[in-house]
This record gives C-alpha cells, sequence and structure tokens, in this order.
C-alpha cells in the first residue's frame, strides 16, 4: 500500500513547495502593484520586460538542470564519478557562452526590441536590468542539475527559497525608493531584484559546490573532439526539454506585441476618457496600461496552476520508469488517476475565480481595482491550462517530448490571429488578448490529449471524469456567488466576507465530490492515507 501511495506523496511534497514560491510571488507582486505611481502601468511595463527575458532564458537554460541530472546520474550509476564530473565543467563552460551572449543580446539590443518587436517605448530599462540575471541563470542552473543528478536535492531547494525571498523583500524595497520616478524606472528597479536575487543564488552554489566538490586529482580533459562531443550530448538532451517551454515563451511575446498594435489601432480615433484625437505617446500608455491589467489576472491564475504543475512534474519518471519495467497498466491507471486529480482540482479553482472575480480585485488590488472581468475569462482558459499541463507530463513520461511542442505551437498560431482581429476591435480590445489564450489553449489541450488516448487505454468514464466534478464546482461556484452576496449585506465587511465565502466554498466542493461518490475504492488506495483511514474507504485492500 504505501508503493501505491508514493506517486501521490511525491506530489504533495512538490505541491508544497510550488505552492510556498507561488505565493511569496503573488504576495510581492500584490504589494508593487498598489504601491502608488506602479499600478497597471508598472505592471505593464514589468509583464512585457519579463516576457522577453523568459524568451532568451527558455533559450539558454529551461531544459539545463533536466538535461545535466540525466546526464551525470547515467555516469554516477556506473561508478563513473570523474565522467560526472567532467559533464558539469563542460556544461558549465557550455553554458556560460550562451548565456553571456544571450544577456548581451538582451542589454544591446533593448531599444530595438522594445520599439519595434513589442512596440513599447519605455520597457528599455526593464530589460537591461534583467540582462545580466540570463547568464546567472544558466550557471545556477548547470550547479543544481550536477546536484540533482548526484541525488543532492538540497542544493536546489536551499537557492530555490532564497532567490524567492531575496527576490521579494529587494522588488518590494526598490519599488518604494523609486517612487519619486516614473513607471518604467520604477519597473526596472522591480527586476533589477531578479538580477540580484539570482547572483545571491549563485554564490550561495558556488559555496555550496566548493564544500561538496570531488576531491582533488580528477583527470583533465584536454581532448577538444571529446569536449564537442559532450556538448553536442548536453544539447541534444536538453533542447526537447526546452521546446515547450520555448514555444510558450515566443507567444507571450507575440501576445504582447499584439496587443500594442491591436490597443493602437483600437484607439486611434480616441481613447475613452479622453477628449480628442490621441497621440502616440498617450496610445503607447494605454496598450501598456491595458497590459498590466491583464498582467493583475494571470499573478492570480499562476496560484492554481502551481498546484497542478506538481501532478506533471511527478507523473514524467513516475510513467517513464513504469514503461520501461513492462508495466504498462500501472502507467495508464496512474495518467488517468492524474487527470481526474487535475479536473477534481482546476473546475472548482475555476467555478470560484469566475463567481468571485469582482470582490477578489477588490481585496487584492485596492488601489487598481480594473479588469475583474478578465480574471472569469482567464480562469475559462485555466481549466485548459492545467489539464495540458497534466496530459504533457503524461507524455513527456511516454516519450512523446515534441507533442506537447506541436500543440502548443498550433494553440500560438491560433491565438495570433485572434489577438489580430479582436484586440482591433474598440469594443473588446483587450479582452481579445483573454479570449485568444482561452482558444489556444483549448486548441493545445485538445490536440495532446488526442495524441495521450491514442497512446495509452484510460478508465475515463464521462460521469466521473467530466460530469460530476463540472456539477459539484458548478453549485459551488452559484453557492459562493449567492453566498457573498448575502454576507455583504448582513455584515457590511466585503473582504472578511470573501475570506468566509472562500472557506465554505471548499467544504462545499468537497462534500458534494464524497457525496457524488467521484472517488471510488481504487483511487483511495493510491492516497497516502492513515491505514485505518485506508481500511475504510478500500476495504478490499485490506482483504489482498
Amino acid at each position: 500500500m504505501e508503493k501505491r501511495s508514493s506517486f501521490l506523496s511525491g506530489v504533495l511534497v512538490i505541491l508544497l513547495s510550488q505552492l510556498a514560491v507561488k505565493v511569496v510571488g503573488l504576495v510581492y507582486r500584490l504589494v508593487i502593484t498598489n504601491i502608488p505611481g506602479f499600478g497597471d502601468v508598472g505592471n505593464g511595463f514589468y509583464t512585457a520586460g519579463f516576457q522577453i527575458y523568459m524568451l532568451l532564458l527558455s533559450l539558454s537554460s529551461v531544459g539545463i538542470p533536466s538535461a545535466i541530472a540525466k546526464l551525470v546520474s547515467a555516469q554516477v550509476a556506473l561508478g563513473n564519478r570523474a565522467e560526472a564530473h567532467r559533464i558539469f565543467r563542460t556544461a558549465l563552460v557550455l553554458f556560460f557562452a550562451i548565456g553571456l551572449a544571450c544577456s548581451a543580446i538582451l542589454f544591446f539590443g533593448a531599444d530595438p526590441i522594445a520599439r519595434y518587436v513589442i512596440r513599447m517605448d519605455g520597457v528599455q530599462w526593464t530589460l537591461q536590468a534583467l540582462a545580466p540575471s540570463i547568464t546567472l541563470v544558466c550557471l545556477s542552473s548547470v550547479i543544481r542539475g550536477y546536484f540533482l543528478g548526484l541525488g543532492d536535492v538540497k542544493a536546489t531547494g536551499r537557492s530555490q527559497v532564497l532567490e524567492q525571498v531575496v527576490k521579494s523583500v529587494l522588488t518590494i524595497l526598490f519599488v518604494l525608493g523609486l517612487t519619486a520616478y516614473s513607471a518604467q524606472v520604477m519597473s526596472a528597479g522591480a527586476n533589477f531584484a531578479t538580477t540580484v536575487a539570482t547572483g545571491v543564488s549563485v554564490l550561495y552554489l558556488t559555496a555550496y559546490y566548493r564544500r561538496r566538490r570531488p576531491m582533488a586529482g580528477l583527470p583533465r580533459q584536454r581532448d577538444r573532439a571529446r569536449i564537442f562531443g559532450l556538448c553536442r550530448t548536453i544539447l541534444r538532451v536538453s533542447i526537447p526539454i526546452s521546446l515547450g517551454s520555448i514555444v510558450i515563451a515566443i507567444g507571450r511575446v507575440i501576445d504582447t506585441g499584439t496587443i500594442t498594435r491591436g490597443i493602437t489601432a483600437a484607439f486611434a480615433g480616441g481613447i475613452p476618457g479622453q477628449a480628442g484625437l490621441p497621440t502616440a505617446e498617450q496610445l503607447n500608455q494605454e496598450a501598456v496600461r491595458l497590459a498590466g491589467m491583464l498582467s493583475k489576472s494571470d499573478t492570480i491564475l499562476n496560484l492554481p496552476l502551481a498546484l497542478n504543475i506538481a501532478l506533471a512534474t511527478v507523473l514524467v519518471p513516475t510513467l517513464s520508469g513504469a514503461l520501461a519495467a513492462g508495466r504498462r497498466q500501472e502507467a495508464e491507471e496512474k495518467a488517468a488517476f492524474s487527470l481526474r486529480l487535475s479536473v477534481l482540482l482546476i473546475f472548482p479553482c475555476a467555478a470560484g475565480l469566475i463567481a468571485l472575480a469582482r470582490p477578489i480585485y477588490q481585496l487584492l488590488y485596492p488601489n487598481a481595482p480594473d479588469g475583474y472581468q478578465l480574471l472569469a475569462i482567464g480562469a475559462v482558459a485555466l481549466v485548459f491550462m492545467a489539464l495540458e499541463q497534466t496530459i504533457n507530463g503524461s507524455l513527456q513520461g511516454l516519450g512523446k517530448i515534441f507533442v506537447p511542442a506541436r500543440a502548443l505551437l498550433w494553440g500560438v498560431g491560433v491565438k495570433v490571429v485572434l489577438n489580430t482581429i479582436l484586440i482591433r476591435i474598440p469594443a473588446i480590445n483587450i479582452y481579445g488578448a483573454s479570449i485568444g489564450s482561452l482558444c489556444c489553449y483549448g486548441t493545445a489541450c485538445t490536440i495532446c490529449f488526442v495524441h495521450l488516448c491514442r497512446t495509452l487505454h484510460m478508465d475515463l468514464p464521462v460521469g466521473n471524469f467530466i460530469g460530476k466534478p463540472l456539477l459539484c464546482a458548478g453549485l459551488m461556484g452559484v453557492g459562493a456567488w449567492a453566498g457573498y452576496g448575502l454576507l455583504v449585506r448582513l455584515t457590511g465587511a466585503e473582504g472578511l466576507s470573501l475570506l468566509v465565502t472562500i472557506l465554505a466554498a471548499v467544504v462545499v466542493y468537497g462534500a458534494l465530490v464524497l457525496a457524488l461518490g467521484i472517488f471510488g475504492p481504487k483511487d483511495w488506495a493510491q492516497m497516502p492515507l492513515p491505514a485505518s483511514l485506508r481500511r475504510r474507504l478500500c476495504p478490499e485492500e485490506s482483504t489482498e
């Protein structure tokens, strides 16, 4: 029984760590958004700069930890620690060079990128503030991957927590220290905190490595052919892992570019609330403001996605291990079980965000509450984003590493078309970007799901998989909407009413799931439950 629950135990460990990181990230984003002078405009510059940064980061470092860990662990398993360390040294030099090149592109190309790629003048300083961080992230990723390959997870865990804490504190301090300046300067300061935090992480990892590096006397490899061979091997492993992230990053950059161009076209005849024909500067500011308004909903949506990503992360080694050992039925059961868990987790999150979008914005963004409708649209897209995450984990575990990237490429194509058409319509404007995202992830999720069903024969009855969870989430959402309105009328306290409503909604949803019997004995058997409770919920397990 312990063996059966180990999968979900791993999910819970990663879920809690992801939750901690995302909560800290959410807190500092909320704080800086509500600092006077930052608001939606500062968010617009901050997010646009970060999207370009993430694109170059995806190209240079996303697949590094997994690739290095895989290569190093293989050599360690064979007893070749010297070769494992040689891989580490080669990767360090290789990705330092790649990171340095990407940093130079971002720093010296900041002005043309801002003016001609994303068409958002003023984001140049943000891009330059982030540029050094790319090289630093490459170095930290190689060190983390090396220790993961050695079976040491402390380096990764501690450095990530340290980096996030430093980043959160410095972001708030830098923005507060720059309140006398414009929103673009404040945004540059906020993103410079990222560079400083990654620098601190590299220093910690370097010290960690120096304390635990292999004993002196390891042979140094001078054979250029051997070094180039190692470089090719490292890139061959890391590039496929990075493909999905690269496509997403490209899509976000295109998203920003279509938003700025679309808003300029939509309001060329006049910006709502402003008299006369707008100037180019006014149109740029309006595009930045609306892009920042959109980024606020993305910040909130990242929290449930962080919970769901634990399933995708654990699925990769679980399914690959099961298939390698010839346990195909186990792989099918784990994939089906994970999809059902994703549905049960994301449906209520989406329903709650739709029902309570307005009060959530008023509570989290009291100084910039506009755009709560974007959160409601994004909550629908959240369902497809989460399911796509989980399905991708299954596909990667099955060795179908190129399917998710191709599916996302199709989705990004759909989004570009819809963004180009919808954002230019004045009555729709920025909401066209949310609709585009919904269709993007709906397309990608559908393609990936079809491929997964062709590869694995999963037991997914429509009633238990979609029907009952949708009914539970719908009833919970309606109850949350009505309950919040009633509590506000009775108490007059909006913040307290919202928190009570959310807690009550969680209880109601859990009770509905249990009442409708969505989970059967086989499902409970996979949960890391106490032995006494397990015997009650799945009595047939105790007779095996």
